[in-house]
Protein backbone atom coordinates (compact mmCIF):
# COMPACT_ATOMS: atom_id res chain seq x y z
CA UNK A 1 0.00 0.00 0.00
CA UNK A 2 1.40 3.59 -0.62
CA UNK A 3 -0.04 6.46 0.25
CA UNK A 4 0.65 10.22 -0.91
CA UNK A 5 -0.23 11.90 1.98
CA UNK A 6 0.75 10.09 5.34
CA UNK A 7 -0.29 13.43 7.70
CA UNK A 8 -3.22 13.68 9.71
CA UNK A 9 -6.04 16.55 9.57
CA UNK A 10 -6.06 17.59 13.26
CA UNK A 11 -7.77 20.83 12.48
CA UNK A 12 -10.65 18.65 10.50
CA UNK A 13 -10.70 15.57 12.70
CA UNK A 14 -9.04 15.93 16.07
CA UNK A 15 -11.24 18.42 18.19
CA UNK A 16 -11.11 16.30 21.02
CA UNK A 17 -7.73 14.53 20.39
CA UNK A 18 -6.83 15.55 23.89
CA UNK A 19 -9.52 14.02 25.63
CA UNK A 20 -8.37 10.41 24.94
CA UNK A 21 -4.39 10.94 24.11
CA UNK A 22 -3.09 11.97 27.39
CA UNK A 23 0.84 11.65 29.20
CA UNK A 24 0.57 8.36 30.31
CA UNK A 25 3.57 8.65 33.23
CA UNK A 26 4.95 5.27 33.20
CA UNK A 27 5.71 6.18 29.55
CA UNK A 28 6.76 9.46 30.22
CA UNK A 29 9.13 8.19 32.82
CA UNK A 30 11.15 6.45 29.23
CA UNK A 31 11.27 10.37 27.98
CA UNK A 32 12.26 11.84 31.14
CA UNK A 33 15.40 9.57 31.58
CA UNK A 34 15.82 9.47 28.24
CA UNK A 35 16.51 13.65 28.06
CA UNK A 36 19.11 13.22 30.93
CA UNK A 37 20.30 16.77 31.89
CA UNK A 38 19.10 18.92 29.13
CA UNK A 39 17.52 22.04 30.40
CA UNK A 40 16.35 23.08 27.17
CA UNK A 41 14.01 21.15 24.86
CA UNK A 42 12.28 21.50 21.49
CA UNK A 43 9.46 19.59 20.68
CA UNK A 44 8.18 19.10 17.27
CA UNK A 45 5.19 18.07 16.14
CA UNK A 46 3.99 18.90 20.12
CA UNK A 47 0.27 18.56 19.48
CA UNK A 48 -0.80 18.98 22.78
CA UNK A 49 1.92 18.81 24.70
CA UNK A 50 2.33 15.21 25.67
CA UNK A 51 4.90 13.89 26.91
CA UNK A 52 6.79 17.64 27.57
CA UNK A 53 8.50 18.08 30.66
CA UNK A 54 7.61 20.05 33.06
CA UNK A 55 10.89 21.04 35.29
CA UNK A 56 12.62 22.42 32.12
CA UNK A 57 12.27 25.18 29.52
CA UNK A 58 10.44 23.38 26.26
CA UNK A 59 9.55 24.91 22.71
CA UNK A 60 7.10 23.81 21.28
CA UNK A 61 6.42 23.64 17.05
CA UNK A 62 3.00 22.56 16.00
CA UNK A 63 1.74 23.30 13.12
CA UNK A 64 -2.11 22.74 13.62
CA UNK A 65 -4.52 25.47 15.48
CA UNK A 66 -7.06 23.12 16.69
CA UNK A 67 -3.82 21.13 18.48
CA UNK A 68 -2.26 24.80 19.79
CA UNK A 69 -5.42 25.80 21.26
CA UNK A 70 -5.77 22.60 23.47
CA UNK A 71 -1.95 23.35 24.55
CA UNK A 72 -3.40 26.07 26.28
CA UNK A 73 -6.88 24.02 27.56
CA UNK A 74 -4.06 21.37 28.94
CA UNK A 75 -2.00 25.12 30.36
CA UNK A 76 0.85 24.22 28.23
CA UNK A 77 3.51 26.98 26.91
CA UNK A 78 1.83 27.94 23.77
CA UNK A 79 3.03 26.91 20.42
CA UNK A 80 5.13 28.68 17.13
CA UNK A 81 2.81 27.42 14.45
CA UNK A 82 6.08 25.40 12.14
CA UNK A 83 6.81 22.07 11.18
CA UNK A 84 9.52 19.45 11.31
CA UNK A 85 11.12 20.51 7.88
CA UNK A 86 11.64 24.01 8.46
CA UNK A 87 12.74 24.82 11.85
CA UNK A 88 13.05 28.52 13.13
CA UNK A 89 16.02 28.42 15.09
CA UNK A 90 19.73 28.06 14.60
CA UNK A 91 22.35 25.38 14.55
CA UNK A 92 22.78 23.64 18.15
CA UNK A 93 19.88 25.89 20.31
CA UNK A 94 18.55 22.90 22.16
CA UNK A 95 19.61 20.64 24.22
CA UNK A 96 17.44 18.05 23.56
CA UNK A 97 14.67 17.80 21.04
CA UNK A 98 12.03 15.57 21.02
CA UNK A 99 9.55 14.16 18.54
CA UNK A 100 6.71 12.45 20.30
CA UNK A 101 4.29 9.65 17.53
CA UNK A 102 4.49 12.23 15.29
CA UNK A 103 7.22 11.13 12.61
CA UNK A 104 4.94 8.93 10.54
CA UNK A 105 2.70 12.13 9.80
CA UNK A 106 5.79 14.13 8.43
CA UNK A 107 5.89 15.15 4.37
CA UNK A 108 9.75 14.67 4.28
CA UNK A 109 10.66 12.45 6.73
CA UNK A 110 14.54 13.26 6.17
CA UNK A 111 14.28 17.30 5.78
CA UNK A 112 12.77 16.82 9.12
CA UNK A 113 14.71 14.60 10.98
CA UNK A 114 18.20 16.35 9.50
CA UNK A 115 16.76 19.86 10.89
CA UNK A 116 15.72 17.93 14.40
CA UNK A 117 19.45 17.15 14.12
CA UNK A 118 20.82 20.41 12.81
CA UNK A 119 19.16 22.14 16.00
CA UNK A 120 19.69 19.91 18.69
CA UNK A 121 23.21 19.75 20.77
CA UNK A 122 22.46 16.26 22.23
CA UNK A 123 20.06 14.16 22.58
CA UNK A 124 17.44 13.40 19.75
CA UNK A 125 14.40 11.05 20.96
CA UNK A 126 11.77 9.99 18.54
CA UNK A 127 8.88 8.09 20.12
CA UNK A 128 7.23 5.88 17.14
CA UNK A 129 6.18 2.23 16.19
CA UNK A 130 8.10 -0.46 14.57
CA UNK A 131 6.49 -1.07 11.44
CA UNK A 132 7.88 -4.54 11.50
CA UNK A 133 6.34 -5.28 14.62
CA UNK A 134 2.15 -4.49 13.78
CA UNK A 135 1.67 -8.23 14.19
CA UNK A 136 2.20 -9.11 17.57
CA UNK A 137 -0.95 -6.66 18.74
CA UNK A 138 -4.09 -8.77 18.16
CA UNK A 139 -5.78 -6.05 15.89
CA UNK A 140 -4.28 -7.70 13.50
CA UNK A 141 -6.92 -10.18 13.36
CA UNK A 142 -9.73 -7.73 13.46
CA UNK A 143 -8.33 -4.68 11.31
CA UNK A 144 -5.94 -6.21 8.79
CA UNK A 145 -6.56 -3.48 6.47
CA UNK A 146 -5.56 -0.33 9.35
CA UNK A 147 -2.57 -2.21 10.62
CA UNK A 148 -1.61 -2.12 6.31
CA UNK A 149 -2.21 1.78 6.90
CA UNK A 150 -0.11 1.85 9.87
CA UNK A 151 2.79 -0.09 8.03
CA UNK A 152 2.58 1.96 4.98
CA UNK A 153 2.93 5.11 7.45
CA UNK A 154 5.69 4.14 10.10
CA UNK A 155 8.87 4.66 8.49
CA UNK A 156 11.41 1.69 9.56
CA UNK A 157 13.41 2.24 12.50
CA UNK A 158 16.83 2.13 11.07
CA UNK A 159 15.67 4.70 8.07
CA UNK A 160 15.60 6.77 11.08
CA UNK A 161 18.66 6.09 13.11
CA UNK A 162 20.64 5.86 9.92
CA UNK A 163 19.09 9.81 9.09
CA UNK A 164 20.09 10.92 12.28
CA UNK A 165 23.67 9.42 12.32
CA UNK A 166 25.79 9.49 15.53
CA UNK A 167 24.77 6.82 17.81
CA UNK A 168 21.28 5.55 18.32
CA UNK A 169 19.41 3.34 21.41
CA UNK A 170 15.85 1.71 20.91
CA UNK A 171 14.21 1.13 23.52
CA UNK A 172 10.80 -0.76 23.67
CA UNK A 173 8.11 0.32 25.81
CA UNK A 174 6.25 -1.50 27.89
CA UNK A 175 2.58 -0.49 27.76
CA UNK A 176 0.04 -0.17 31.03
CA UNK A 177 -3.10 -2.17 30.57
CA UNK A 178 -4.77 1.26 32.00
CA UNK A 179 -2.74 3.20 29.57
CA UNK A 180 -4.31 6.71 29.44
CA UNK A 181 -2.63 7.59 25.97
CA UNK A 182 -5.42 6.33 23.40
CA UNK A 183 -3.25 4.63 20.91
CA UNK A 184 -4.20 1.55 19.26
CA UNK A 185 -2.00 -0.30 21.95
CA UNK A 186 -3.12 1.07 24.74
CA UNK A 187 -6.18 -1.06 24.15
CA UNK A 188 -4.75 -4.19 23.81
CA UNK A 189 -6.46 -5.86 27.94
CA UNK A 190 -9.75 -3.46 26.75
CA UNK A 191 -11.15 -4.37 23.38
CA UNK A 192 -14.73 -2.37 23.79
CA UNK A 193 -12.79 1.12 23.80
CA UNK A 194 -12.84 -0.07 19.80
CA UNK A 195 -16.41 0.11 19.52
CA UNK A 196 -16.55 3.91 20.61
CA UNK A 197 -15.91 6.11 17.79
CA UNK A 198 -14.95 9.22 19.59
CA UNK A 199 -11.60 6.85 20.93
CA UNK A 200 -10.62 5.70 17.04
CA UNK A 201 -10.95 9.23 16.06
CA UNK A 202 -7.99 10.07 18.24
CA UNK A 203 -6.01 7.10 16.43
CA UNK A 204 -5.18 8.87 12.83
CA UNK A 205 -5.15 5.86 11.03
CA UNK A 206 -9.06 5.26 10.94
CA UNK A 207 -9.25 8.55 8.76
CA UNK A 208 -7.31 6.72 5.20
CA UNK A 209 -10.33 4.50 5.76
CA UNK A 210 -13.80 4.98 4.14
CA UNK A 211 -16.86 4.98 6.85
CA UNK A 212 -17.53 1.70 4.86
CA UNK A 213 -14.28 -0.24 5.57
CA UNK A 214 -14.58 1.38 9.15
CA UNK A 215 -17.54 0.10 10.00
CA UNK A 216 -16.92 -3.55 8.39
CA UNK A 217 -13.45 -3.52 10.42
CA UNK A 218 -15.39 -2.48 14.02
CA UNK A 219 -18.38 -4.93 13.03
CA UNK A 220 -15.98 -7.89 13.29
CA UNK A 221 -15.21 -6.78 16.73
CA UNK A 222 -17.96 -6.34 18.25
CA UNK A 223 -19.32 -9.74 16.91
CA UNK A 224 -16.78 -11.83 18.43
CA UNK A 225 -16.64 -9.53 21.75
CA UNK A 226 -20.41 -9.99 21.82
CA UNK A 227 -20.20 -13.78 21.36
CA UNK A 228 -17.33 -14.35 23.46
CA UNK A 229 -15.11 -15.28 21.08
CA UNK A 230 -12.54 -12.82 21.49
CA UNK A 231 -11.88 -13.87 24.67
CA UNK A 232 -11.39 -17.00 24.08
CA UNK A 233 -8.48 -15.86 21.88
CA UNK A 234 -7.36 -13.03 23.73
CA UNK A 235 -8.79 -12.90 27.09
CA UNK A 236 -5.28 -13.18 28.45
CA UNK A 237 -4.67 -9.73 27.53
CA UNK A 238 -7.70 -8.17 29.94
CA UNK A 239 -5.00 -9.36 32.95
CA UNK A 240 -1.38 -8.03 31.18
CA UNK A 241 0.25 -5.87 33.61
CA UNK A 242 1.71 -4.54 30.44
CA UNK A 243 1.87 -5.24 26.76
CA UNK A 244 5.12 -5.32 25.02
CA UNK A 245 4.26 -3.75 21.34
CA UNK A 246 5.52 -1.78 18.56
CA UNK A 247 5.95 0.98 20.60
CA UNK A 248 10.09 2.42 20.54
CA UNK A 249 12.00 5.16 21.62
CA UNK A 250 14.72 6.17 19.69
CA UNK A 251 17.55 8.09 21.68
CA UNK A 252 19.79 9.08 19.13
CA UNK A 253 23.50 11.31 20.32
CA UNK A 254 25.58 12.91 17.79
CA UNK A 255 28.57 10.59 18.88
Amino acid sequence: MKIKNPSFNYDDHGKKYSNYRQTDPRIAQFVIDALGEAKTVLNVGAGAGSYEPDDRFVMAVEPSVTMRSQRLRENKNPAIIGTAEALPFDDKSFDASMAMLTVHHWLDLEKGLKELRRVTREEVIIMTYDPDALNVFWNVHYFPELIEVERARYPDIKVITDILGGHSEILQIPIPLDCIDGFQEAFYGRPEAFLEEEVRKAQSAWVFLSDEQEEELVNRLRKDLVSGEWDKKFGEHRTLTNFHGALRLIISTPK
